[in-house]
């Protein structure tokens, strides 16, 4: 594992986000995933498998 590296950028537009509905079991269950990803690095991306709306959270 290497540490995480300061982001000095000022850009914004180098990171996209998308949402997936995978399902497994054939098809008998499903859950909800978020990737964030900075699209100019292979390396610095996100995914987590629990997704949650904000308004759920309060």
């Amino acid at each position: 594992m290497v540490p995480a590296e300061p982001n000095t950028s000022t850009r914004t537009d180098s990171i996209q986000s998308r949402s997936y509905r995978i399902t497994v079991d054939d098809g008998r269950e499903s859950f909800f995933a978020l990737s964030i990803e900075d699209v100019t690095s292979e390396e610095a991306w996100l995914m987590s498998d629990t997704v949650r709306a904000l308004e759920n959270m309060r």
